[in-house]
């Protein structure tokens, strides 16, 4: 059999990541044991929450990953060979992978979940389908709270888990209005996905841009970046506006000692959800692990019905994986970014 390929973390970045920090490194495929699966990885996962576990330990809300150790992912593979009831070689599964050609999962119940080809294009399990579908629905949906004729607004509103957000807000008879970075990513949101408008974070004058696009203030703001994008945001925002933290990814790359940019004074922000009640509330996926049925329900009817429309942005090969998550980081990718580390069996 083919050696296992894998990516692991060689060095803790200084600020934003670099190839050094990432090593290829080629191992032996390893067996299954009772109850396991041994699984050949198609896609992988990139997301920026990778960013927080290349730090040390406790340094975030995950585990940070050990130096040598394969870096995390979630993925989309084909069986190889079952010891665990329920699973044959030949079936699709979306699972914790890891950046690696062959991963170890356990059955059913222990995150393995399995795939219907017939459904959706296997890929979508870890995009609108998968974590960051769920995230937005969640985040949206749960923390949000939002009521036809509200404003919502959604930074990163091209990512994989913001045009998700803005779709469903459109759903709902919301006015949805992104934030994004390049022109043709703001054109993408207003013309494919429905926004009914989009403005640049790159644009000097976003303050005031943003306030055009929001004449009746601002009810939810699902947040992605942070930094400035926030602070443009908070003077906006409506009394009892609610405020779900999914992501930072403006301050992810900062060395210790940096300044985060954003408001000046915590004080500032404390004053403006006191006055106004303000609903902030930091969340992750796995706190509505429980509702994973619902979600994929729903969210499966609207992908097929046409109502929930994505992109995906695909690389190919494992050993380009750490280049395209550091174009990530920096906003190079368009749409839901996926390594194609094999060839998809489902596809003709």
């Amino acid at each position: 059999m083919t050696e296992n390929r894998r990516i692991v973390l060689a060095a803790r970045p200084d600020g934003a990541p670099k190839e050094t920090d990432f090593r290829l490194e080629e191992a032996p495929v390893p067996s299954p044991g009772d109850g396991e699966l041994l699984l050949r990885t198609i896609y992988l996962s990139l997301d920026p929450y990778m960013r927080s576990r290349m730090n040390e330990a406790g340094a975030g809300y995950a585990p940070g990953v050990e130096l040598g150790g394969v870096m995390p992912a979630g993925g989309v593979s084909e069986v190889v060979e079952s010891r665990a009831e329920g699973f044959a070689p030949g079936d699709i599964v979306s699972s914790f992978t890891g950046w690696q050609s062959h991963s170890i999962a356990r059955g059913a119940g222990a995150g393995t979940r399995r795939i219907d080809p017939a459904n959706a294009p296997v890929s979508t399990a870890v995009g609108v389908l998968g974590m960051p579908g769920m995230t937005a629905y969640m985040g949206l949906l749960r923390i949000g709270q939002p009521k036809e004729g509200e404003t919502v607004v959604v930074s990163a509103a091209s990512g994989a888990v913001g045009a998700v957000v803005g779709q469903i807000a459109r759903i709902k008879g919301c006015r949805v209005v992104g934030i994004a970075g390049a022109r043709e990513k703001c054109d993408y949101v207003v013309d494919e996905l429905g926004f009914d408008a989009c403005v640049s974070h790159r644009d000097p004058d976003l303050p005031e841009k943003l306030g055009e696009a929001c004449p009746d203030g601002i009810d939810v703001y699902f947040e992605n970046v942070g930094g400035a994008v926030f602070q443009a945001v908070l003077p906006l925002l409506n009394p009892f506006a609610r405020v779900p933290v999914c992501g930072l990814i403006a301050q992810y790359n900062l060395k210790p000692g940096d300044p985060p940019s954003g408001p000046a004074a915590v004080t500032d922000l404390m004053r403006a959800s006191l006055t106004k009640r303000i609903l902030i509330r930091g969340f992750i996926v796995y706190d509505f692990a429980d509702e994973a049925d619902a979600f994929h329900a729903e969210m499966g009817e609207w992908v097929r019905g046409g109502r929930i429309r994505y992109r995906e942005d695909v690389v190919e090969g494992i050993e380009n994986a750490p280049r395209a998550f550091m174009g990530l980081l920096e906003g190079r990718n368009f749409g839901k970014l996926l390594v194609r580390v094999a060839p998809d069996p489902t596809l003709p």
